[in-house]
């Protein structure tokens, strides 16, 4: 009995991950979305943005506002980060010669991933979806390493 249960758990196990698991190719894919999503704003490249991001993405931070001393809730969308990959580092001077840009994959399903990105002053937390063959950002929630700058 036990041996046939073990047997069935087998099949059901690889069964299940050949169906509903990732494949190396979305793993570099997931990944490659998120260094489109930073390289583009080295270089600058409003193109490589653009291929990061799903059209309605959302990236979030806190902020304080200087009046109130109250914190709140900043968006941007996909349009303004591709307008800022085209300008933030128009002179070259916003990054160094080589700046940090580690990936990590917390989370990988068929179609979402949720991935950290750890660049050279912040921390990005975002969410990947896979649409219609590709992996696209959708959501970003953000901070600096210092949170005094916000």
């Amino acid at each position: 009995m036990k041996i046939r249960f073990t047997f069935l758990f087998l099949i059901v196990l690889l069964t299940g991950s050949m169906v509903f698991g990732q494949t190396k190719q979305d793993s570099l894919d997931i990944k490659q979305a998120a260094l489109d999503y930073i390289e583009s704003q080295h270089k600058p490249d409003p193109r490589q943005m653009e291929r990061a991001l799903h059209p309605r993405m959302v990236k979030r931070t806190f902020w304080k506002d200087k009046a109130t001393g109250k914190d709140y809730v900043r968006e941007t969308t996909t349009e303004s980060m591709i307008l800022l990959a085209e300008s933030y580092n128009k002179n070259g001077d916003k990054f160094p010669s080589s700046p940090r840009k580690q990936v990590i994959l917390l989370d990988v399903a068929e179609r979402t991933a949720s991935v950290k990105l750890i660049a050279d002053e912040w921390i990005d937390y975002m969410h990947i979806v896979k649409l219609n063959g590709s992996w696209k950002v959708i959501n970003v929630l953000w901070q600096f390493n210092d949170t005094s700058q916000h």
